[in-house]
C-alpha cells in the first residue's frame, strides 16, 4: 500500500508538471496598420482643349482647324471623330459647315471633304490661334484673311497646300459625288508640310487657354437633357442623345448617326454648347453674316442642361462661356461640339 501510495503521489505530481510545462498563453495580436490609399496624381500634361491627360505638353502648341463639308451629299466626313472640338453654324442657305480644331494633330489620316472659308469659322480659328485649313472662301472672308494678315491654308488658292490636299479617288467626281465633295487633306503630309514651314508651332506670344475642365462637369441643378435637338434651318437640325453607359452624347444628323468614314464610328462629345446669336445676310443677299459678339444660349453635360451667357468680340478673342450668375463656365473632361445658332429658332431638350 505504501508503495501504490508514493506511485500515486508520483503520477500526480508528473501531471502537474505536465500541465504547468503547456504552451504559454498566446499574446494579444496587434491593431492591424491602417491602409493608406494614395492619393491621386495629377497628369503632369492635359490637353487644354478637352482637359485629358497628355505624355506632352501641348499648352504652347497651335492646333489645327479646318472647314468640314456638311451638306448631306457629302457624307460621311473623315476625320472628324479625332477633333478635339466641332463648331457648326450656317454658312448660306440654311446649309451649315462644320470647324474642326484640333489640338494634336500627329496622328491625323484623311481629313475632310474640306469646304471653302465663312467669316465666322476664321474668327474661330483666330481664337484658338490655331492654323486655318480650308478649300477656297466667300470674297468677304478673303478680304478679312487679307486685312488682318492671316498666313492660312487654302486648297484652291494653293497657298501654303503643296502636297497637302488630294481628290479622293473614292469619290468620282461628277459620279458618285460633285467635284466641289471630293477634297481631302491628308493628315500626316499636313502636319510634316505645316511643321516644316513654321505655320505649325509654338502660339503666338501671350496666348494662353481660358478654358478650365472638371472629371463631372453634370450642371447640379440643370434640366434634364437626355436629348437635345438643335435646329438651324428648315433644311438641318443636329440631334445628341445621351449615352448613360458611355456618359457621351451620341451625335446624330439627316436622321443618322454623325459618322466618321475613316472608321465608321459615331460622333460623340461630352459637352454640348449651344450658342444663339443673330444670323443676316450678307449685302450679296446670299452669304450667311454670323455675329460673333455676345449672347445667351445652353450648356449641356452629363445628361442634364442649364442656360448660360456667352462672348468673343474682336477676331483673335477667344469664346468664353459664363453661368447665369457671372462665374467662368467649368466644362467636363472631354470632347465639345459647338451649335451657333439663329435666336429665332428652336433648342429642345427632354
Amino acid at each position: 500500500m505504501k508503495q501504490l501510495a508514493c506511485f500515486l503521489t508520483a503520477g500526480a505530481m508528473l501531471l502537474t508538471l505536465c500541465a504547468c510545462s503547456g504552451s504559454p498563453a498566446s499574446s494579444p495580436s496587434p491593431d492591424p496598420t491602417p491602409t493608406v490609399e494614395p492619393t491621386p496624381t495629377p497628369p503632369l500634361y492635359t490637353n487644354p482643349l478637352t482637359g485629358e491627360a497628355t505624355d506632352t505638353d501641348l499648352s504652347g502648341q497651335k492646333p489645327v482647324t479646318v472647314v468640314m463639308n456638311n451638306i448631306k451629299v457629302a457624307m460621311p466626313q473623315q476625320g472628324n471623330s479625332t477633333a478635339d472640338i466641332i463648331y457648326e453654324a450656317i454658312a448660306e442657305g440654311g446649309i451649315t459647315r462644320m470647324l474642326a480644331v484640333y489640338q494634336d494633330p500627329a496622328d491625323l489620316t484623311t481629313i475632310g471633304s474640306v469646304r471653302s472659308a465663312r467669316d465666322c469659322f476664321l474668327d474661330l480659328a483666330l481664337g484658338h490661334d490655331g492654323v486655318f485649313v480650308h478649300a477656297g472662301g466667300s470674297h468677304y472672308v478673303y478680304d478679312t484673311i487679307a486685312q488682318l494678315g492671316v498666313n492660312d491654308v487654302d486648297g484652291v488658292k494653293g497657298t501654303n497646300a503643296s502636297g497637302i490636299f488630294f481628290r479622293d479617288p473614292d469619290r468620282t467626281p461628277g459620279v458618285s459625288y460633285a467635284w466641289e465633295h471630293t477634297l481631302m487633306a491628308d493628315g500626316k503630309a499636313m502636319v510634316e508640310k505645316l511643321t516644316a514651314n513654321g505655320l505649325l508651332g509654338p502660339h503666338s506670344e501671350g496666348y494662353k487657354y481660358e478654358m478650365s475642365f472638371t472629371e463631372d462637369g453634370t450642371p447640379q441643378d440643370g434640366q434634364a437633357a437626355n436629348t437635345i435637338t438643335v435646329t438651324y434651318s428648315n433644311y438641318k437640325n443636329t440631334v445628341f442623345q445621351y449615352n448613360q453607359d458611355k456618359q457621351v452624347y451620341l451625335v446624330e444628323q439627316y436622321d443618322s448617326p454623325f459618322i466618321d468614314g475613316n472608321d465608321g464610328s459615331q460622333i460623340s462629345t461630352t459637352n454640348v454648347l449651344v450658342l444663339q446669336t443673330d444670323y443676316s445676310t450678307m449685302d450679296d443677299g446670299y452669304y450667311s453674316d454670323v455675329s460673333l459678339t455676345s449672347g445667351t444660349g445652353y450648356f449641356a453635360c452629363g445628361g442634364k442642361m442649364i442656360p448660360i451667357n456667352w462672348e468673343k468680340g474682336d477676331h483673335y478673342n477667344q469664346l468664353r462661356y459664363y453661368t447665369q450668375d457671372g462665374k467662368p463656365l467649368t466644362l467636363g473632361v472631354g470632347k465639345s461640339f459647338v451649335c451657333i445658332v439663329p435666336t429665332s429658332r428652336d433648342v429642345v431638350a427632354e
